[in-house]
């Protein structure tokens, strides 16, 4: 298969020769390749795949319904690939030990009995329920699960998710949480300090445990702290934390980015960190986590009767990387990256490479607009999985 389109990073026009599942070659589009000026000029953008490291739903699709089925799984992969999401991590949250359980069975048996499933889910994400107890740091996670962290509860986990627990997020703060961290990472899984309240010398330890990433970072927090001491500073001075970054416009100002983007460089990573309702129509909405909730026309989503207090996210990764460049805060391609190579990369994925001969053929083909990249066409492992109408 052959693609022309201009390349992400260069804008300059490629031939992208496609052989299975793998980009076989990259060339210039000069020469005898050359198309005429007018078609080239509608060639779309070329870019990796998105891969989203922190996902709870999208679309009506929710990866924490009390009841998860693997059909619903299965909606919601092919409901992603429509926001160029070619690698997910389907974040299962705080809730009972049996509900959490029936989650990871159900996300294992999409991934068993479907390959387009097994192929876009890069793993599980565990957020919860080892987080903080308190108000503030504990969001909207509910506090009659919240406990301190388990070895034997995490396995049991382990065991339904088939393996897949890719990721866990939780706080250092509770008694335990070093062995909880390094039996963890005995098992590969990545250990991300998140809705906490730790000090920075249990922040400390947990990173020299083998604890390597912050979760969204500046969210999931006191309303007021210390000026200093305290977590934020504590993890942003930790060099062997990597962070991931709620950019919608709406979790995290600009220039508490800009500080993160700065201090992490390559490190900072973009998630949605979307919900089910995110790609639905605004309006009020009953939800199983935060209650009743608003979605405003401009894709912000709040607690009915709270406008000032966020009930989780409404927006994709397109919207994340459109704000960054919008604001000045990193040109397109840079944005692009910290919600595609850079996050591959952290997770020692193959779609590391981005888009170059040898990668996987993941690739989100675009169109430019005034509110950013629109998604066009979406490639997974060399299979045309959506195209825009």
């Amino acid at each position: 298969m052959i693609v022309d389109a201009l390349h992400y990073r260069t804008g300059e026009p490629v031939r992208i020769h496609l052989e299975g599942s793998i980009i076989a070659a990259i060339e210039p589009l000069d020469g005898p390749l050359l198309l005429p000026p007018d078609e080239l000029l509608e060639l779309p953008v070329a870019a990796p795949g998105l891969v989203d490291l922190q996902i709870n739903g999208y679309g009506g699709h929710d990866f924490n319904h009390p009841v998860l089925t693997a059909e619903a799984v299965k909606g919601a992969i092919r409901a992603l690939w429509t926001e160029g999401i070619t690698t997910c991590y389907p974040t299962v949250i705080t809730g009972a030990p049996y509900t959490i359980h029936g989650a990871m069975r159900a996300i294992a048996r999409a991934c068993e009995e479907d390959a387009a499933a097994s192929a876009t889910i890069g793993g599980i994400h565990l957020e919860g329920p080892f987080l903080s107890p308190e108000d503030g740091p504990r969001g909207a996670h509910s506090l009659e699960h919240i406990r301190p962290p388990s070895t034997a509860l995490f396995d049991q986990w382990q065991e339904a998710a088939g393996g897949r627990i890719s990721i866990v997020t939780m706080s250092p703060e509770w008694e335990g949480s070093t062995e909880f961290i390094r039996h963890c990472v005995r098992q590969g899984v990545t250990v991300s300090i998140g809705h906490t309240s730790a000090s920075p010398a249990q922040i400390s330890e947990a990173a020299a445990a083998g604890a390597r990433l912050s979760t969204h970072l500046g969210n999931g927090a006191h309303a007021m702290l210390p000026r200093h001491p305290n977590y934020l500073w504590a993890q942003l001075a930790e060099d062997e934390l990597w962070c991931t970054l709620i950019a919608d416009g709406f979790h995290l100002p600009d220039e508490v980015l800009k500080v993160a983007m700065k201090v992490k460089g390559s490190r900072a990573l973009l998630i949605s960190d979307a919900v089910a309702l995110a790609g639905l129509p605004p309006g009020s909405y009953d939800t199983p986590v935060g209650g009743r909730v608003v979605l405003t026309p401009e894709g912000r989503l709040h607690l009915a009767g709270q406008p000032g207090l966020l009930a989780g996210s409404a927006q994709m990764l397109l919207r994340h990387i459109a704000r960054l460049s919008a604001a000045g805060l990193a040109d397109l391609p840079d944005a692009w990256d910290m919600a595609s190579v850079h996050p591959a990369g952290f997770m020692a994925l193959p779609e590391a490479a981005g888009l170059a001969a040898g990668a996987p053929a993941d690739i989100a083909l675009l169109r430019r607009g005034s509110a950013g990249p629109a998604l066009a066409a979406l490639c997974k492992a060399g299979e045309w999985v959506y195209r825009r109408g």
